[in-house]
């Protein structure tokens, strides 16, 4: 067996996408709890995630090898092969996201996709509203309060703890720090594995997509006004 050797699978943007983004969702929560003039913090969090999501679908088609929607989304029978411990070695599932990872991640940018979303169409009829609050029908508008409010950051709650007690387990069950190559990007693995790219020319790219996200975004948000 070959020697191991650090190989980047995180590129930097996806690795700054992912810790902005789980701030965010902290920031989103704690803002809402507390209510009152922090909903402006709220409504702020939630146009930066907008921006992350919009931003990490296109660069879900143009990142980092192991950051491609190509390289974690699995057909059914792939995951079920996994579940079973048949993994086939070509398929490299202890790199980026395995299968089950895979459909996790997947359901938590999913869900976040449908809080945004109804937050952007939200009324509480009292000072916050979405800024597209204006063009749905008055109960469509209450009807995705009502959700955003209750099941939705329920969901997106469970399946953050979710998300985390999973990190736990590889830790303490697996001995596999999934943290620290979020961090700096690299696994020591062995040399037949591709290397996702990260330079300076990728991450110009990606800084061009992110400002071309959030630009959307803003206008987005002008439409309140």
């Amino acid at each position: 067996m070959s020697e191991p050797l650090a190989v980047r699978v995180w590129d930097l943007p996806t690795r700054l996408f992912h810790w902005i983004l789980a701030a965010c969702v902290v920031g989103s929560v704690v803002s809402a709890k507390i209510g009152g003039g922090a909903m402006l913090w709220h409504f702020r969090f939630g146009y930066v995630v907008l921006t992350l999501l919009a931003f990490r679908l296109l660069w879900g088609f143009v990142g980092g090898r192991w950051s491609r929607f190509g390289a974690f989304v699995y057909a059914p029978a792939t995951s079920l092969r996994f579940l079973r411990g048949r993994s086939e070695p070509h398929e490299h599932h202890h790199v980026g996201h395995n299968p089950l990872g895979a459909w996790s991640v997947l359901a938590l940018l999913g869900m976040l996709v449908v809080q945004v979303s109804t937050g952007l169409i939200a009324d509480d009829e009292i000072a916050n509203n979405g800024p597209l609050s204006r063009y749905v029908a008055t109960a469509t508008s209450l009807a995705a309060t009502s959700w955003h409010k209750t099941y939705g950051q329920w969901i997106i709650i469970a399946l953050v703890v979710l998300h985390v007690a999973a990190i736990a387990f590889y830790w303490f069950r697996r001995r596999q720090n999934l943290v620290a190559p979020m961090l700096h990007g690299d696994k020591l693995l062995t040399k037949d594995v591709p290397a996702s790219i990260d330079t300076a020319t990728s991450r110009v790219l990606a800084l061009a997509i992110a400002a071309a996200c959030a630009g959307g975004v803003a206008w987005l948000a002008s439409l309140g006004n």
